[in-house]
């Protein structure tokens, strides 16, 4: 069995336990068709302390059949657009020749560049740019032919897990486990625009790191940052979210995304939560050198004791601040003779005895 490994460089950054969680903004079809506006997005995701700013590509003839769609009574948000589904994809196409500029403007910004590629030439390009990372959308689980074609290509690998079982989970994890791909961040996803907080199940990527040890995040489609903070704090170290300047525009990902504000509210919230996790290590630490006397007891005298005392249990009291002998030493003392005065309710310390 191949273990994956558990840090991973994906451009500038390491991803790992020891390292800062990645950020993902998610922009999609939401540059509406504009190249122009893809830059606007770039911009405004660097400033809100995305990572990464990641596209989809494809093409409406390449990952959807209008037949097939034609023989569906569609319920969810395919069936709000009143448009058909093609007609929707068509209008989202990231074109393949946009995509060496759009990633030197990423470069310029400093920030990273990614795709999920939805056709072989795209994941053909990808590999020729050298991206970062190729993500696979949860909607490939079962394809394991593309999922092994995305593989070999030796660039790390993210795989979101939406409405997939762990046995179709595990498929598509020993397909890349096969191509010899070692560089692998399972992503827990509920595909539904928006999800709901409690389908969530943000304790899943603890059944996928013990399932299959590898780095683990989540490509969140729920509102707010309350999963993404849930999914940190849980060890994953990647976090994706659809990305938008506004809500309100036109187009299938708008309403489910988040604006620049509450990308950087969560982004500022997750860092502030990891200063908090800290170290595994359970230390004193600086700012509380002086609580530890302060908050902390030690024996006490209470009463007066004169040199040449022998000290009885009614002799001692328990009191802050921890300056003397701890309290746990209270039978230890007891018979012992006091070679000086001993003020009342002052401490006791070893070398009075």
């Amino acid at each position: 069995m191949l273990k994956f490994n558990r840090e991973i460089k994906l451009g500038n950054h390491m991803v790992g336990s020891d390292y800062p969680t990645y950020f993902i903004a998610e922009i999609g079809g939401n540059f509406d068709g504009d190249i122009d506006k893809a830059k606007r997005l770039i911009d405004a995701a660097k400033k809100a302390g995305a990572d990464c700013a990641k596209f989809q590509t494809f093409t409406a003839e390449t990952i959807v059949s209008e037949g097939g769609f034609s023989k569906m009574k569609l319920h969810g948000i395919h069936g709000s657009w009143g448009r058909t589904v093609s007609e929707v994809f068509r209008d989202v196409e990231f074109p393949m020749e946009w995509h060496q500029e759009i990633a030197d403007y990423c470069k310029n910004t400093g920030i990273d560049f990614s795709t999920a590629p939805y056709f072989k030439e795209a994941v053909d390009l990808c590999a020729e740019m050298n991206l970062p990372f190729i993500k696979i959308g949860s909607g490939e689980i079962t394809w394991l032919e593309m999922i092994d074609y995305i593989a070999s290509k030796g660039i790390p690998v993210m795989l979101a897990t939406g409405d997939a079982t762990m046995s179709e989970i595990d498929e598509a994890v020993r397909t890349i486990e096969r191509a010899g791909n070692k560089d692998l961040v399972l992503m827990q996803c509920i595909t539904n625009y928006p999800s709901q907080i409690e389908s969530a199940n943000v304790n899943v990527l603890k059944t996928y790191q013990n399932a299959f040890g590898c780095l683990t995040g989540y490509s969140d489609h729920s509102p707010g940052h309350v999963v993404a903070l849930a999914s940190v704090v849980l060890g994953g170290r990647v976090i994706e979210k659809h990305f938008t300047l506004d809500k309100t525009d036109k187009g299938p990902d708008h309403p489910h995304s988040m604006e620049p504000k509450e990308f950087k509210f969560m982004v500022d919230s997750i860092r502030e939560a990891e200063r908090a996790m800290g170290s595994t290590c359970k230390e004193v630490v600086a700012e509380e050198s002086e609580t530890v006397f302060v908050q902390r007891r030690c024996l006490y005298a209470k009463r007066s004791l004169k040199k040449g005392q022998v000290i009885t249990l009614d002799d001692l009291d328990v009191l802050r601040p921890a300056l003397g002998i701890p309290p746990k030493f209270k039978d230890t003392l007891i018979g012992k003779m006091v070679n000086k005065d001993i003020p009342a309710r002052d401490p006791i310390y070893w070398e009075d005895l």
